[in-house]
């Protein structure tokens, strides 16, 4: 565990420590009722803020005020290339501010200040620039119709691409601002208007996100921001009828539970979901990049990834040395605070994700594996579990089955081809998977085969805003990034005229 500390910068102690509000068209409200909710550093468990403890009554209002902004305001008759400039002072302003908002994330959620800096929010404004260019490129086609029951007439068909309205998004919390913008970055390109809920853990870059997004000159109600509790904020948005399109990411559990109410009211809904991600290692592969590009796919962000790979499959030739490299490598992690410079890992979100990955690692030992590094919590304040291997586990035992969600790697040897095939694709889910090999005329025979959203050859939870990133299976419908996700922010209307 790493001693030294970094203190925050006044700016971001200052943010923090505000009395802090959501946003509802223009005005910065507490929730109706009064009630807050506590922050809290997960790297010392202190509460740092409170935030409006939002519920039904706020997020109608904010949903009313999104719709008559949407349909009855500037932002209706905005012009595309308006909706590509406001995207791009946007993206401008949150890297004008990245290091506040890194220092922001860092203490919210746990994560290194450093990665927040140049993973998270490099990804985002990449993201949001990515989707700026799109504001002029939405378009229909023209459709040479024949009409057969009606030989006689002539007609002009057409097809228009329309924006789909009102969005409730609904984001988890391990890349709290990064998913936000995922979900803004479409919106606001396609014309939609949003009512964006962040996680009740981490909500404070959601609240800063509001103040540059009115700084860059949205609209008032084009973005507005309700913190609450997902199973009283995040249902009510989940279940309301006036929502024309949901968008979540999180577990497959609530992800379930949103698809369902969203089918009650016909809402468009895209969900992205868990994984248990396979990292495949070929016997031809480099092996020591292989065992430092496996460590770093699971143990990175402290393995609260959702294409995590957290499932490793070595051929039987190299099992025992890959497993010893990275054991090797997770025994000798340095853990300490998000703004801890000399810190490789830090800390989960909560007590309960601690507890929760504990309890897995407990019920491994108790089926019989092996730890080879790890195996419980750190001592001490905050909400640490130090980086775990396991050996001498079963294909279906719970912890190569479910996902576990914080630093812990089940490792499994096999034979063939296959085999590697068959109990990499053997999971409820589908959202990731890496192969590490050499021999690409065997990974292209290979990629086919493996049922995941994503397949990284040599790599692993390498993101590009233009490839589109989702899941096959329980690991959700549709898809985030990438030209595929203007499909799902817009309509497509059929026009046909009788000339």
């Amino acid at each position: 565990m790493s001693e030294s500390k970094l203190s925050p910068s006044a700016e971001a102690l200052a943010f923090i420590q505000r009395q802090h509000k959501f946003l509802i068209g223009e005005q910065w409200l507490d929730a109706e009722d009064g009630r807050t909710l506590d922050v809290v550093n997960p790297s010392d468990g202190e509460k740092i803020a409170t935030v409006p403890g939002g519920n039904k009554a706020d997020i109608d209002r904010a949903v009313a005020t999104a719709r008559k902004t949407f349909e009855d305001s500037e932002w209706s008759r905005i012009k595309p290339v308006d909706r590509q400039k406001l995207l791009w002072d946007f993206a401008d302003l949150i890297e004008k501010n990245a290091g506040l908002l890194a220092e922001i994330e860092s203490i919210d959620n746990g994560k290194s200040v450093v990665i927040a800096e140049h993973v998270d929010i490099r990804l985002a404004v990449d993201f949001l620039r990515y989707m700026a260019g799109f504001a002029t490129k939405i378009e229909g086609r023209s459709v040479d119709v024949s009409v057969p029951f009606m030989p006689d007439a002539q007609f002009h068909g057409y097809t228009r691409r329309e924006a789909v309205g009102v969005v409730g998004a609904i984001v988890a919390w391990n890349f709290p601002l990064l998913l936000a913008c995922w979900k803004l970055g479409p919106a606001l390109a396609t014309g939609c208007t949003v009512v964006l809920k962040p996680a009740e853990e981490t909500p404070l870059t959601a609240l800063k996100l509001a103040e540059l997004a009115l700084e860059a000159g949205y609209p008032a109600g084009v973005l507005n921001v309700v913190t609450g509790i997902g199973h009283e904020a995040g249902a009510a948005l989940s279940h309301h009828p006036d929502v024309d399109k949901l968008t979540f990411t999180g577990s497959t559990e609530v992800g379930k539970l949103i698809g369902k109410a969203a089918l009650d009211t016909m809402t468009r809904v895209t969900l992205e979901l868990g994984g248990k991600s396979p990292t495949i290692v070929l016997e031809d592969a480099d092996i020591q990049s292989a065992a430092a590009g496996a460590a770093n796919a699971i143990f990175f962000n402290q393995g609260q990834v959702c294409c995590a790979g957290s499932r490793l499959y070595v051929q039987k030739k190299h099992f025992d040395n890959v497993v010893a490299d990275i054991s090797d490598i997770a025994s000798n992690m340095t853990l300490g605070a998000g703004l801890d410079p000399n810190a490789q890992m830090g800390p989960l979100v909560s007590a309960r994700q601690q507890e929760r990955v504990c309890n897995y690692i407990q019920q491994g030992i108790s089926a019989g594996a092996t730890i080879t590094a790890g195996g419980d919590a750190h001592a001490g304040p905050g909400f640490f579990v130090k980086p775990t291997v396991m050996v001498d586990v079963n294909q279906n035992s719970t912890v190569v089955q479910e996902e576990i969600f914080g630093p812990v790697l089940v490792a499994m040897p096999f034979d063939d081809i296959d085999e590697a095939v068959r109990i990499a694709n053997d999971s409820q889910y589908g959202l990731g998977a890496s192969i590490w090999s050499n021999n690409l005329s065997q990974v292209h025979r290979m990629i086919p085969r493996i049922k995941a959203g994503s397949v990284w050859v040599n790599c692993h939870t390498a993101l590009d805003p233009a490839l589109p990133f989702g899941g096959y299976k329980q690991s959700g419908l549709g898809r985030e990034m990438g030209s595929d996700v203007i499909e799902h922010y817009t309509e497509v209307k059929s026009v046909l005229m009788s000339i």
